[in-house]
C-alpha cells in the first residue's frame, strides 16, 4: 500500500515535472516568438513609423506656392533661379517619397523657354508704346503662369499633359497677344511681319549640375586654401582654407587687452551644434573668409506693392551686388552653421539670400514673439550674382491675414549667416519694407 502510494506520488511528480518542462518550453518558445515578433514588428513597420514621425509638416509659409516641393526652379532673365522654400524644409508627401527612395529632393529642372519678342520688334512708334508694353508684360505673365503649372503638375502628369495642357494653350495665348502688338503698331506705322512665328515655346532643361552642386563639390573638395574650379566653372575656395585662415587670424589676438571671453567652444557648458536648427548649442565652425569693404555684399528691394488683399499673390524685386548666389546648404537638412564663409577668386562672398514676410502686431515696439515663423519664407540661389548689381523676382503666393506685413531680405553665406563686413560701421546686406494687407 505504501509502495503503491509512493509509486503514485512518483508518477505524479514525473507528470508534474514533464508538465513544468512543457510549460517552460512553451514559455521559452513564446518568449522567442514574442521577441521575434517584436523584432520583426520593429524591423518591418519601423520605416513607416520613422517616416511619419520625422516627416513633419513644414512651418507656415515655408512651402512653395504649389505646396508640393521644397525647391523649385524658374527661368528668369536668361538664367535658372532656384528657390529653397523654408530653407530646405520639405512637405510631408515629398519627405516620405524621398525617404522611400521614390523621389529626389528637388524638382526636375525644366521650364518654359519662349523666343524673345522685344529684340524682334522694329522701332515702336511713341503712340503705340503703351499698348505694346502692356502686351509685352502680358507675354511674361503667360510664361510665368505656364511655369507655375509646370512646376505643380508637369513631372507628375507626364509629357503629353505638358504638351496638351501647358505648351499648346500658351502658344495660342502668345499668338493672340503677338497679334495685338502687331495691330497696335500697324495703326500708327508699318505692321511688323513674322511675329506669329514667335508664339511657339518649348521646354528648356535646367542645369542640375550647376549652382548648388557645383558649389558644394568645389568648396568641399578643393585643396586647402587654394581656389579650384567646380563643375560650373566658378572658382571655389577650399573649405579647410577658410577654416584655417579663421583660426590663424584668431590666434593673433590671444595676447590683446580686450578681455575676450571666448573664441571657441572649448569651455562651453552647451552641447555641440550639429547643423540643425536647434538653440542652446555652441558652434565650433570657424567664421572663415571676410572680404574687403569694397567687395562686401549689399542688396535692396527695388519694387514692392504698398497694399495687397489677403491671400493675393504679389512680387518683390530684389537687387544684390557683390554676392555670388551659388552656395546653399539646406538648413532643414543639417546645413545650418556648419560651413565657414568662403570667397571666390574675386573676393566676393559665395552664398544666397533670404526673403521673409511676417505680420506685425504693432508698429510701436519690437515684435513680442521673434520665434514665430513668418507667413512666407524662401532662400534664393541661381548661380548668378557678382560685382555688378542684378535683380531677382520673388513670387509671394499671398499673406493670410489683414494687417501690416514686414517683408525683409538679407544675404546669407553658404551656411545661412549674414556675411561678415570688413568694418563695424558698414551696413550689412539687408532691406525691409512694410506692406498693408487689406
Amino acid at each position: 500500500m505504501r509502495r503503491s502510494t509512493r509509486a503514485r506520488r512518483s508518477s505524479g511528480n514525473a507528470r508534474s515535472k514533464r508538465l513544468l518542462a512543457a510549460v517552460g518550453a512553451l514559455a521559452v518558445f513564446g518568449a522567442i516568438a514574442a521577441v521575434t515578433q517584436i523584432s520583426s514588428a520593429h524591423d518591418r513597420p519601423r520605416a513607416t513609423r520613422t517616416v511619419s514621425s520625422s516627416c513633419v509638416a513644414p512651418s507656415p509659409g515655408a512651402t512653395s506656392p504649389s505646396g508640393r516641393v521644397s525647391t523649385t526652379q524658374t527661368w528668369q532673365n536668361g538664367r535658372w533661379v532656384r528657390n529653397h522654400w523654408g530653407d530646405g524644409q520639405m512637405s510631408v508627401a515629398e519627405c516620405q517619397a524621398v525617404k522611400a527612395g521614390n523621389a529626389p529632393v528637388t524638382t526636375a529642372g525644366s521650364a518654359v523657354a519662349c523666343p524673345d519678342v522685344t529684340s524682334k520688334l522694329p522701332q515702336v512708334p511713341a503712340r503705340a508704346r503703351a499698348e505694346v508694353d502692356r502686351n509685352l508684360a502680358l507675354l511674361q505673365s503667360q510664361i510665368a503662369e505656364a511655369n507655375r503649372r509646370l512646376a505643380a503638375e508637369g513631372s507628375r502628369r507626364g509629357q503629353d499633359f505638358v504638351n496638351n495642357a501647358i505648351l499648346r494653350p500658351l502658344e495660342d495665348k502668345r499668338r493672340a497677344t503677338l497679334n495685338r502688338i502687331a495691330t497696335a503698331i500697324d495703326r500708327v506705322g508699318e505692321r511688323p511681319q513674322g511675329l506669329d512665328q514667335l508664339a511657339k515655346c518649348t521646354l528648356a532643361a535646367g542645369n542640375n549640375n550647376g549652382g548648388a552642386n557645383g558649389g558644394q563639390n568645389g568648396g568641399q573638395n578643393g585643396p586647402t586654401g587654394s581656389p579650384t574650379a567646380g563643375p560650373t566653372g566658378a572658382p571655389t575656395g577650399g573649405q579647410n582654407g577658410g577654416q584655417n585662415g579663421g583660426n590663424n587670424n584668431g590666434g593673433n589676438n590671444n595676447g590683446n587687452a580686450l578681455g575676450v571671453l571666448a573664441k571657441d567652444c572649448a569651455n562651453t557648458r552647451l552641447q555641440p551644434h550639429d547643423g540643425f536648427q536647434n538653440g542652446n548649442r555652441c558652434v565650433s565652425t570657424a567664421f572663415g573668409e571676410v572680404g574687403a569693404a569694397a567687395n562686401n555684399p549689399s542688396l535692396l528691394i527695388t519694387e514692392f506693392p504698398n497694399e495687397v488683399q489677403a491671400n493675393q499673390g504679389f512680387t518683390l524685386r530684389v537687387s544684390t551686388k557683390n554676392l555670388v548666389r551659388d552656395r546653399f546648404l539646406a538648413a532643414g537638412q543639417g546645413g545650418y552653421y556648419v560651413e565657414s564663409s568662403l570667397l571666390n577668386d574675386q573676393g566676393l562672398v559665395r552664398g544666397h539670400f533670404h526673403t521673409a514676410c511676417r505680420m506685425l502686431q504693432s508698429t510701436d515696439e519690437a515684435p513680442a514673439n521673434p520665434q514665430d515663423v513668418p507667413a512666407f519664407f524662401v532662400a534664393t540661389e541661381d548661380g548668378r550674382g557678382g560685382a555688378q548689381a542684378d535683380e531677382v523676382v520673388i513670387q509671394v503666393p499671398g499673406l493670410p491675414q489683414e494687417g501690416t506685413a514686414q517683408c525683409a531680405v538679407w544675404a546669407g553665406d553658404g551656411s545661412h549667416r549674414i556675411p561678415m563686413m570688413e568694418r563695424a560701421n558698414q551696413t550689412p546686406a539687408f532691406d525691409a519694407v512694410r506692406i498693408q494687407v487689406n
